[in-house]
């Protein structure tokens, strides 16, 4: 086993996975500005909601988050060509990093991969054959790789998979409840028989967890492989059709490279690539395996399953959803209203908080407790700015998948005081018994 990990194999996927991560990232970054992503996101909204912890890190004033993602942009151009690489996919890193961690409002689970695969990136030698820094120094050229290169993406993107499978077995999927709603606004009108159709719902829910338990296993199987790769494609290009998840699709597919035998993808993606002949092992990688990827995927073990350890269920809660996988699980609508007092006259003060918020924004302060918690944290400093002490209550009801909607928050917890539980269950939010 600790020979295998060190074995050398041919580059060729690594090196073509470097072309279409970068070229996704390009897209992804200037695809971002040509939709309006960006002007909805960070332009237009008076402030975002940062993760807690992080609420210095705001958009750049005026146009400067164009700039941004135009330099992002740029940075996965240097990614697909080899330039610079290694600084251009840590600049990148950190750049979308700041994305990711800078607004909770627009969120989708391929931003999260797009940071862990980029600090994986940022490892590996994908620079080594096909890129400008080969070509502007012939000695880093190389033709094989040290195979765990492949089984780190292996890895990583069969966590993702399996934690996302998993996270189906609960009965709203189950019953096809929740994917009834995912095809409830389809443009598709003459599909509008089929989308709409019971059975359809009952056949996405299960081919869903199929899918993903599946998937990896049978692209590893050799005889197996060309119906993984047919299924692949059809439920990614599915998706990318008809729920419109953006680049994630796509992303996902570039991983089946790895999955097939090197020399295959160097046959296929690089005719004139010579085969590699003298075999070497990697021990001088070492290091890197264990004070960085073992950690590395511990962590990710670890994440998706934090929620089981904290009461309730995370369904209600969200204690525990992020980072964990939990991909197009639920839809969340709630009706949530904040009472200010001032606390010298013990008098209401009438405060719409919508007025401040994008519809996005207004979304995520309603339905989520910790978009509820820093929008009373923002209430109590503005008026805190005009010398005004207040108490911030809050009445909020929350519905599941289109279920009734029961009490969210407790009404008589004051949120000028209330303070956020970081690893754990916030005793404010109340959860009806079906969720205990």
């Amino acid at each position: 086993m600790r020979f295998q990990l060190y074995k050398s194999i041919d580059n060729a996927p690594l090196i073509i996975f470097r072309i279409f991560f970068g070229l996704l990232l390009a897209l992804e970054s200037f695809g971002a500005i040509a939709t309006g992503w960006v002007k909805r996101v960070f332009i237009e909204p008076e402030f975002t909601f940062s993760h807690i912890g992080l609420e210095w890190l705001q958009p750049l004033p005026g146009n400067g988050m164009y700039l941004y993602f135009i330099a992002m942009g740029i940075l996965g151009i240097s990614v697909m060509l080899g330039y610079k690489y290694r600084m251009s996919v840590l600049a990148f890193t950190v750049l979308w990093s700041g994305v990711y961690f800078m607004q909770k409002s627009a969120y989708n689970n391929h931003y999260y991969l797009l940071i862990l695969i980029s600090l994986i990136m940022f490892f590996l030698p994908a620079n080594k054959y096909a890129s400008l820094d080969a070509k502007n120094n012939p000695e880093i050229k190389r033709l094989s790789m040290p195979q765990w290169c492949s089984w780190v993406m292996i890895g990583q993107i069969s966590i993702m998979y399996f934690f996302a499978a998993t996270a189906k077995f609960y009965p709203d999927w189950l019953d096809g409840t929740f994917p009834s709603l995912l095809f409830s606004n389809s443009p598709f009108e003459s599909l509008t028989p089929l989308l709409d159709h019971h059975n359809f719902h009952l056949f996405i829910a299960y081919s869903g967890i199929a899918f993903d338990f599946l998937i990896i296993p049978l692209f590893l199987y050799k005889r197996t492989r060309t119906i993984a790769f047919i299924s692949a494609l059809f439920f990614h290009l599915f998706n990318a059709i008809f729920l419109q998840i953006g680049i994630f699709p796509f992303f996902a597919l570039s991983f089946i490279v790895f999955c097939y035998p090197p020399d295959f993808i160097r046959r296929l993606f690089f005719k004139k690539k010579p085969k590699f002949e003298n075999e070497e092992t990697f021990h001088q990688t070492k290091p890197l395996l264990i004070w960085f990827f073992i950690p590395y995927f511990i962590i990710q073990l670890v994440l998706p399953v934090r929620h089981w350890f904290i009461p309730n269920d995370v369904l209600w809660t969200e204690d525990g959803h992020r980072l964990s996988w939990r991909m197009m699980l639920r839809s969340r609508h709630a009706i949530t209203h904040f009472r200010i007092i001032d606390k010298e006259t013990n008098t209401l003060i009438p405060y719409n908080y919508k007025k401040r918020l994008t519809r996005k924004q207004q979304n995520f302060v309603a339905a989520n407790p910790d978009g509820i918690w820093q929008m009373a944290q923002i209430i109590k400093k503005e008026f805190a700015e005009k010398n005004q002490h207040v108490a911030i209550y809050v009445d909020s009801k929350l519905s599941i998948n289109g279920s009734y909607y029961q009490t969210f928050i407790d009404p008589n917890v004051d949120f000028s005081t209330a303070k956020w539980n970081y690893f754990g269950h916030d005793e404010w939010v109340i959860v009806p018994e079906e969720y205990k």
